[in-house]
């Protein structure tokens, strides 16, 4: 019979796993359902396959994002110096096992159970965008090594935005959706800059080990223009706000176009979902409360 401390010794406590799905970046699933709720007209909905949902998308689905990026990536890690902290952890070999039984544990009952609640087309659009963060980490397609795709496959954090519309059976808000697919990808290639020396070393091919750092800051700030664009039908303020910030950031890259300068600004990477989502919740929240939004 196996022992308390042979058991222990196979999970990893809640504080590394939460260390992991790194929390500060948890807006970018819960932050996106929340919006994709506000959206399809309603400011909150006690559905139990939305409230579920919005509970998955927490420590679970940014485990699952994270988790396998953690150890996948943990010879890029070793060089880098942003991680260990809340920007990444620094897993060592003990930790591989235990934290991919956690991941599985967490994530393979949740989306069992909410194949079951989901309309089929939520449920496929779910799967897509986990299959997409377990393509991006894993091999035998492993899309973080392979320049372009890596970035692109980055539209998995917009694919949530849909699903609050798909399981309440409202339309489909296109043109946020694409704004914040195309935000996915620029933001992906310009968090990337500040890697190039770490991923150059282990040998790890990525849009910005490609296009170096002046040119992941030049194809990054044209994913946010189109981004801004995008969101021009749907609310002008917001729009201003993506581009002010994100592309703001990026011409900061391109005025220095150093590895150190990328990792100065990524804080301001960090928060931008944060400011740009301010001004678009405030303004939804303000319509759907004097009935004014009549969805998209």
């Amino acid at each position: 019979m196996r022992s308390a401390a042979q058991t222990r010794s196979h999970l990893l406590p809640l504080r590394r796993l939460l260390t992991v799905s790194r929390p500060a970046l948890w807006v970018n699933t819960i932050g996106t359902l929340i919006t994709g709720v506000w959206l399809s007209g309603r400011l909150y909905t006690l559905d139990p396959a939305t409230l579920l949902l919005l509970a998955y998308l927490t420590l679970p689905f940014n485990l699952l994002i994270y988790g396998l990026n953690d150890l996948s990536d943990r010879e890029e890690d070793a060089r880098s110096s942003r991680k260990g902290g809340w920007q990444g952890a620094r897993l060592t070999l003990a930790e591989g096992g235990p934290l991919l039984r956690a991941t599985l544990i967490l994530n393979i009952p949740a989306l069992l159970a909410l194949a079951l609640l989901l309309p089929p087309a939520a449920t496929t659009l779910l799967l897509v965008s986990a299959a997409l963060f377990v393509a991006y980490s894993l091999p035998p397609l492993r899309l973080k090594g392979r320049p372009f795709l890596d970035g692109l496959s980055n539209v998995a954090y917009a694919l949530p935005l849909a699903l609050p519309a798909l399981t309440l059976g409202s339309p489909v808000p296109w043109w946020p959706l694409l704004a914040l697919m195309s935000y996915s990808v620029g933001k992906h290639a310009f968090d990337a800059a500040q890697d190039i020396p770490a991923d150059r070393a282990a040998g790890t091919r990525t849009v910005a080990t490609t296009l170096g750092t002046r040119g992941s800051a030049a194809y990054a700030l044209a994913w946010f223009v189109l981004a801004a664009a995008l969101l021009l039908p749907v609310s002008q303020l917001t729009a201003l706000a993506l581009l002010l910030t994100c592309g703001g950031m990026a011409m900061g890259l391109l005025r220095r176009p150093t590895p150190a300068q990328a990792a100065r600004l990524y804080p301001l990477s960090i928060v931008t979902p944060w400011i740009v989502g301010a001004v678009a919740g405030v303004q939804l929240v303000y319509l759907l409360a004097r009935g004014q939004w009549t969805g998209l």
